[in-house]
């Protein structure tokens, strides 16, 4: 330490280097004099500035800073303490000014950022405004375009010039070098896509490929435009040759949704099927598809498929115009038939109810005469049979003109009151003769709870009833017939309110009975088994004419038969009038008795 000299010598400054500082220091102050008023000239310019207040701090900074260094040129030389005093002031200023300066600037240069950043948003969002607006324009030609399109292609309802105006039309609007269109064809090996138009090359048409090729299968499975292989088979039969050619051209393909209808019926569409529209672009290295040209190739392709729905609709319309002008012909031509049939029909009726009715009422006036006169008991049942079988005669010429006016709609009921205990009689006093023959007992049983007298067609229903009960005759052999009579008690129909009632009537025998698979066609006219001819089609409509229904019941055959109905009455307003009257007792045939107090029975004589 004692060799060590630690105080450095003196220097004293060089005229060269105190001539370069004060220089210096006269430029700087320069330029910082000169900031100031360029911010003082900013601030004028601008219309709405919102950190005035910072600029005139840091113009006072600067000014300040540019002070201290012009005061420093006074130091270079000998100068008084005053100088060294306005120096120092000047320093302790530009420090406070240049601190204040510094915290200031903490606090707005955040705000300074934001603008920032808001202003490159806005810019972001300017240039997104421009994108969109150019896509907008983008739109707009491309629904130029499409309504163009739409408008040519709608314009007919023709397939063929539907497709044909779909190829110029896009040919034109999209500069292509061709254009295809492949339609679905079945054949005997299946579905194919035959080459059905074509822009320009017209001598490929008709050519084939499978439905099966991946390339067809990758187009059928969306809706888009799908690039393709210039040399793919949809591209021509060959493909296209891009010999001499700095690029192949670009090739999408699109799907054509084809309608089959048949009929109008929505379960008679066959299975879906689709056309392929190929597009492929002009030999130029620099053309591309873009996005809006695939958007409007799509677009085209659905408005094609609509257009040739509605052709395919026209077609079936027509086809089905035609078809029901020769449905039409044909019924008219049928109708033409059936009224001769039903002229020649009316003619056979009106000569049989002539020429068989008069030979009838022959017989029915003799025989009638006959039993006044004396006859033995074997002669007048003889007489009373030919004049019951005459009567039953005349009602089935009556069935059968009644059935004739049921199927052309003429048939009317005769609705009026009658005695309904006095009809009973009478059916059980007709059918008599013709089961004494047989040995058959026939049985009546009569409630008295069902009303005397009732408003109806009495005519049809003793008509239903001797049909029923002449089935009963014909087809049982021995044993009984049964006939039941039961007011509102048969279950099947509601009691009404309305001054009706409903009368259930039931046939019963003991005859060869029927076989179950029979019972559905027994009402259908001239079916074989029991009841053949047209009497119970007869009975069916006239018990459905009043309000009824009529069934017929068997356990099988040996096992006998029941045949029912139901029929709706009117009950009468005036008991008490001369429809009331019954026969005496000692007036009714002697073959009718009472049974107890709920009916009455028949005994046929035993003809032995």
């Amino acid at each position: 330490m004692d060799g060590c000299d630690c105080i450095e010598p003196v220097w004293y400054g060089d005229d060269l280097l105190t001539k370069y500082q004060y220089i210096s220091d006269f430029f700087i102050a320069l330029a910082y004099f000169s900031i100031p008023l360029e911010l003082i000239y900013f601030v004028k310019k601008s219309a709405f500035f919102p950190y005035r207040w910072v600029l005139i701090q840091f113009g006072a900074f600067i000014v300040l800073c540019g002070a201290t260094h012009l005061i420093t040129l006074w130091t270079f030389t000998i100068h008084s303490k005053s100088i060294e005093l306005i120096l120092a002031i000047a320093k302790v200023s530009t420090a406070i000014v240049s601190c204040a300066t510094a915290l200031t600037l903490v606090h707005i240069i955040p705000d300074l950022l934001s603008v920032k950043t808001r202003e490159l948003f806005l810019k972001n969002k300017a240039e997104e405004l421009d994108r969109e607006m150019g896509i907008i324009r983008t739109q707009e030609e491309t629904g130029r375009h499409v309504r163009m399109l739409t408008h040519e292609i709608r314009s007919t309802l023709d397939r063929h010039t539907i497709l044909h105006t779909t190829l110029v039309e896009l040919g034109r609007t999209l500069d292509l070098a061709e254009c295809f269109v492949w339609m679905p064809s079945r054949t005997g090996t299946g579905m194919h896509l035959h080459l059905s138009h074509s822009l320009h090359n017209k001598s490929s048409l008709g050519s084939t490929v499978p439905i099966s090729l991946p390339v067809v299968t990758r187009v059928f499975s969306t809706n888009r435009a799908v690039p393709v292989p210039h040399m793919s088979p949809l591209v021509g039969p060959t493909g296209t040759s891009t010999a001499g050619r700095c690029a192949p051209p670009e090739v999408v393909a699109v799907r054509v949704p084809v309608l089959h209808l048949m009929n109008f019926e929505a379960n008679d569409w066959v299975e879906r099927s689709y056309g392929i529209m190929v597009l492929v672009l002009p030999n130029d290295c620099a053309r591309k598809w873009r996005m809006h040209e695939l958007e409007l190739v799509e677009v085209v392709a659905d408005q094609v498929a609509v257009a040739l729905s509605h052709a395919a609709i026209l077609e079936e319309s027509m086809r089905a115009r035609d078809l029901l002008m020769a449905q039409n012909l044909a019924l008219d031509r049928a109708r033409q038939d059936a009224e001769l049939a039903i002229r020649a029909r009316n003619d056979f009726l009106s000569v049989m109810n002539q020429e068989l009715r008069a030979p009838l009422e022959t017989i029915i006036a003799t025989s009638a005469f006959l039993l006044e006169s004396e006859l033995t008991a074997d002669q007048r049942l003889i007489v009373e049979t030919v004049l019951k079988s005459s009567n039953l005669l005349t009602r089935l010429i009556d069935d059968v003109l009644d059935l004739s006016k049921l199927e052309d709609g003429s048939f009317k009921l005769e609705v009026a009151p009658f005695n309904l205990h006095a009809t009973f009689r009478d059916v059980i006093n007709l059918i008599k003769p013709i089961s004494a023959l047989k040995k058959l007992s026939v049985y009546l049983n009569l409630p008295p709870n069902v009303p005397l007298t009732a408003i109806g067609d009495e005519k049809r229903l003793v008509q239903t009833i001797l049909n029923l009960a002449g089935n009963a005759i014909k087809f049982t052999k021995e044993g009984q017939i049964s006939v039941n009579v039961s007011v509102n008690g048969s279950g099947l129909n509601p009691v009404p309110t309305d001054g009706s009632f409903f009368l259930h009537v039931q046939v019963k025998d003991t005859g060869c009975g029927i076989d179950p698979q029979d019972l559905p066609n027994i009402f259908t006219k001239f079916t074989h088994g029991q009841g053949t001819g047209v009497g119970l089609a007869v009975c069916k409509r006239f018990v459905g004419l009043m309000d009824g229904q009529i069934w017929v019941e068997s356990e099988g055959t040996g096992k006998g038969c029941t045949a029912s109905f139901v029929v709706k009455l009117r009950v009468c307003e005036n008991p008490n009038g001369p429809l009331q009257w019954v026969l005496p007792s000692n007036q009714l045939d002697q073959q009718v008795g009472l049974m107890g107090h709920n009916g009455f029975y028949a005994k046929p004589n035993l003809i032995k």
